[in-house]
């Protein structure tokens, strides 16, 4: 008899006799299958915590594959806390440029001249001292602290929660079941290697214990796994419906001199994008009215309503944008506040992706005008 064709009470018993996970073989599991990356030590080496807070910081919603590069050309630039404190914040925006959630990068920016003014260049060694610095929250103090310095720390990342989830048959929602998860996380980690056995843990979810087709058969703890043995593992994690919210609308207005400089202005410190760059925009709002939209171009020009929209979704709202093009003589002067961008300079400005593709279509507009018929 299959287990999905048993009573509940048998189903319940057989499942209450599982054996407890043991931290030892996915300790064990991990020694043979641990993933190469480029921010984590290699067996017997001493992790680096300027590389571990580094790469958690880059990796807070964001794939391994996507920070990879980033996280390269960041320690080629800056190769320890101390030369990122003494950068200008716009250099570090500009190599943040493309990876998005920007307030991370102010935050990085914050927390390494914190420690280099405050704490001598070198990061506490615990989850209380690294929760003082500015961007590190619980998850990433647990994260810092286990894996640099082997303190016993629970970090609960995606892929943790995931097979925390699962291991246990965890049926509440998510975010609700975050404490429970948490508290079940602590109850596994062992003494020792706590670092190994956090990356051990993120490991499983990235490569064994995945979303979707996850390979049971792999993994080191499919006999205690409670959702295997209930055969729901592909419904687990479970969430609670996401409120997407609603659409908001507005201008981008590419302003182009005939030498090709192009009008930048930077945004507010604090905010959405915060010190990044952006071409002039109007507000970004709900009621937005095309009709008037050229009420709120930065210069008086010949502008042209280019086809079509630029659309982004940011992490609380989607976005559409029409753009506006105009050329201008090179000897029109920037408003207050803006500045004129030359071509060559472009590329390393600190443009987010929503920018970058505002620029992109007016681009391909221009491209299709010029090209010969």
């Amino acid at each position: 008899m299959s287990l999905a064709a048993k009573s509940p009470r048998k189903k319940t018993a057989e499942l209450s006799r599982r054996p407890a996970p043991d931290a030892a073989e996915l300790l064990q599991w991990y020694d043979r299958q641990r993933r190469v990356l480029p921010w984590r030590a290699r067996a017997g080496e001493t992790a680096d915590p300027y590389r571990v807070w580094l790469s958690e910081i880059m990796l807070q919603q964001t794939t391994v594959k996507a920070v990879a590069p980033y996280y390269a050309r960041f320690l080629e630039r800056f190769p320890s806390v101390s030369a990122l404190a003494a950068a200008p914040l716009e250099d570090v925006l500009r190599l943040w440029a493309g990876l998005g959630y920007y307030a991370r990068a102010r935050n990085l920016h914050a927390c390494a001249r914190t420690v280099a003014e405050q704490h001598a260049g070198r990061f506490p060694d615990t989850e209380e001292g690294l929760r003082t610095l500015p961007g590190i929250g619980a998850y990433t103090a647990a994260a810092i602290a286990a894996i640099a310095f082997d303190r016993r720390a629970s970090p609960v990342d995606g892929n943790i929660e995931r097979v925390i989830t699962r291991l246990f048959a965890v049926h509440d929602a998510l975010p609700g079941a975050k404490p429970r998860i948490r508290s079940l996380a602590e109850q596994l980690t062992p003494q020792c290697r706590t670092g190994d056995f956090a990356q051990a843990m993120m490991d499983l979810g990235a490569t064994i214990c995945t979303p979707k087709a996850p390979a049971c058969v792999l993994c080191p703890w499919s006999v205690p796994c409670a959702a295997r043995a209930g055969g729901d593992q592909e419904s687990l994690p479970r969430k609670a419906e996401k409120k997407t919210g609603a659409l908001r609308r507005g201008a981008a207005f590419v302003a182009q001199r005939k030498d090709g400089f192009v009008l930048l202005r930077t945004r507010p410190e604090k905010g959405l994008l915060g010190g990044m760059s952006e071409v002039p925009t109007t507000e970004w709002t709900r009621a937005f009215d095309e009709a008037s939209a050229l009420h709120g171009a930065p210069l008086k020009g010949a502008w042209r309503r280019l086809p079509g929209v630029v659309a982004h979704v940011f992490t609380h709202f989607p976005l559409e944008l029409v753009v506006f093009a105009a050329r201008l003589p090179n000897r029109t002067n920037a408003p207050a506040g803006m500045r004129w961008v030359a071509p060559c300079d472009l590329e390393q400005a600190a443009l987010p992706s929503l920018m970058r593709k505002v620029m992109l279509h007016q681009a391909a507009e221009r491209d299709s005008i010029d090209r010969p018929r």
